[in-house]
């Protein structure tokens, strides 16, 4: 049986079978005895991606992790960067640092900002982002075409990554069905903004795999 814990791009968490590139975390957000979710969706403004392999080390997915032997931070799993980025996740200092100080980089240089601190930019992302409260912006046919590739959008309820002028269609098992982005009407933003803009500066998340 499938936990629930698999990040779509609107940052809504499912139990499917999927598998995905990263993980990352929104702090401690489930049950160990039953390995199951609480209420809560978050415990921190930090919502990292991070390596599912990092330096050989093993943990009890949902299970007890902290040294403490309590739950410890909860592992969310991602299609992609593509997809955690989308639902409001940044790359982990800790394991992932030479991707997360290029984040942090073009974020800075996207956002007007000189050298923020992490927490500076989990403060904007927690403000933007679609599952801690943020408010998806309709985007015009102009606007929607515009935007940096690794960006993602929604059209009644589905996820669209926008890839060298087209548009995906996102599932937990890969991307579909390119289309034009003009044939999608009025989409909604789901990447936050201040992640849209650093894409414009250059930062380039990891694909996953393309589902024809």
């Amino acid at each position: 049986m499938p936990l629930q814990n698999r990040v779509d791009p609107f940052g809504e968490i499912h139990a499917v079978a999927a598998r995905g590139l990263f993980t990352g975390n929104r702090g401690v957000i489930h049950d160990p005895a039953t390995k199951t979710l609480l209420s809560r969706r978050w415990t921190t403004k930090a919502w990292l991606i991070c390596e599912c392999d990092f330096r050989g080390r093993k943990r009890e997915v949902m299970g007890r992790n902290a040294p403490s032997g309590n739950a410890g931070w909860t592992e969310l799993f991602f299609l992609d960067e593509v997809t955690a980025l989308a639902a409001g996740h940044r790359p982990c200092f800790y394991c992932r640092r030479e991707r997360a100080t290029e984040f942090s980089d073009c974020f800075a240089a996207g956002n007007g900002l000189a050298r923020p601190k992490v927490t500076e930019i989990d403060a904007i992302l927690h403000a933007e982002r679609l599952a801690s409260g943020g408010k998806p912006g309709r985007l015009t046919a102009d606007e929607a075409a515009g935007l940096p590739d690794g960006t993602m959008v929604g059209v009644d309820g589905r996820a669209f990554a926008v890839r060298e002028g087209r548009a995906l269609r996102w599932s937990f098992e890969g991307y579909a069905d390119a289309s034009l982005l003009e044939t999608l009407g009025t989409p909604l933003l789901l990447t936050p903004p201040a992640t849209v803009a650093a894409l414009r500066r250059g930062y380039e998340p990891l694909w996953g795999a393309r589902r024809l």
